[in-house]
């Protein structure tokens, strides 16, 4: 696994927050992901993004291969191959082949409420031209949110291949893997766990996660995540979120060039930071070493780095959410 940008701090060597986070990960999951490795400079976000996917995807009576499906369907309609490839062993995992290799091929599933769950996933990406809004539960809400955020952490953070050479892209590797991983994916989660981590302002869930911990947990990665807009100068915030609305999950057929007449008008201070995090909501893998190079001659720390692209994440992620605001007033 290779990091686009710089090395995480070793799961060894982890303390306080961070350490807490990982050892939950060893308990309920797979272990330190290089996902949230990658966000450990930020504990905050890292501790929020874990919540979030944990409260989601792993707790709760929703159909686990239901919200896998969702989680992989929102992986395809970001671009995210490595989230992709992930979630496809799970099914495997969850003893749901069949339905894992058509994923992985981009078929669309054989059985009708699966292919609904599908299209309800990849429209989000643009949930106003869509007319989007969730009839499913809370746990397979909040996976799809949990996704539109990791997916562009992780396209914007890390190599899509997790194996050398796309090795994981491999059936048979696929099927192993899930195997191995079994147990630990079948396991029932008591929901909750995850929220003594979380900043104590995170009380208040959103209406159409009623009194969810998934709600709790969305509330506190939208706050840690958009304080990432504090590096920003306000002209420079007003166009990334204005972007997000109007372009409504549309990707640039040539995301450099469309970031750089974007940032024109924006303070020449703020252009470089402006750029990634729009790239970071519509198009993250197309952050360049270039850009991440000019940011850092004022912004050396890694955590400035993760706070930024957390920035632009959460701005998307947050535009569907408030799809599901909309049609709960």
């Amino acid at each position: 696994m290779t990091y686009r940008f710089f090395t995480p701090t070793p799961t060894r060597a982890a303390t306080g927050p961070t350490a807490a986070v990982y050892q939950q990960l060893r308990d309920d999951f797979l272990g330190p992901l290089p996902t949230f490795q990658a966000l450990s400079a930020v504990p905050e976000v890292l501790a929020a993004t874990w919540a979030l996917m944990r409260e989601a995807l792993l707790a709760g009576d929703a159909p686990r291969v239901d919200r896998e499906l969702v989680a992989a369907a929102v992986s395809q309609a970001n671009r995210c191959q490595f989230c992709i490839d992930a979630h496809v062993l799970l099914l495997h995992a969850l003893g749901a082949p069949k339905l894992a290799e058509a994923v992985a091929r981009g078929e669309t599933p054989p059985e009708p409420r699966h292919a609904e769950l599908v299209g309800w996933a990849q429209a989000s990406r643009s949930p106003r031209a869509a007319d989007w809004t969730s009839p499913y539960r809370v746990e397979i809400t909040g996976t799809l949110l949990a996704f539109h955020f990791i997916n562009r952490v992780v396209s914007a953070l890390l190599d899509p291949d997790l194996l050398p050479g796309g090795l994981q892209r491999s059936p048979l590797l696929r099927s192993v893997g899930g195997r191995f991983y079994a147990r630990a994916a079948r396991e029932p989660k008591e929901p909750g766990r995850s929220l003594p981590l979380l900043d104590d302002e995170a009380t208040a869930a959103p209406a159409w996660a009623g009194d969810s911990p998934v709600g709790v947990a969305y509330v506190s990665l939208r706050n840690a995540a958009t304080r990432g807009g504090d590096l920003l100068g306000e002209v420079a915030r007003a166009t990334v979120t204005a972007t997000v609305r109007w372009e409504d999950g549309r990707f640039p057929a040539r995301p450099a060039d469309w970031a750089v007449d974007l940032v024109r008008d924006v303070p020449g201070t703020d252009r470089i930071g402006t750029r990634i995090a729009l790239l970071a909501a519509f198009a993250p893998s197309a952050i360049s070493p270039g850009d991440v190079a000019l940011w850092r001659l004022s912004h050396p720390a890694d955590a400035d780095l993760v706070r930024l692209v957390a920035y632009g994440a959460i701005t998307a992620t947050d535009h569907v959410a408030q799809a599901l605001a909309s049609a709960h007033r």
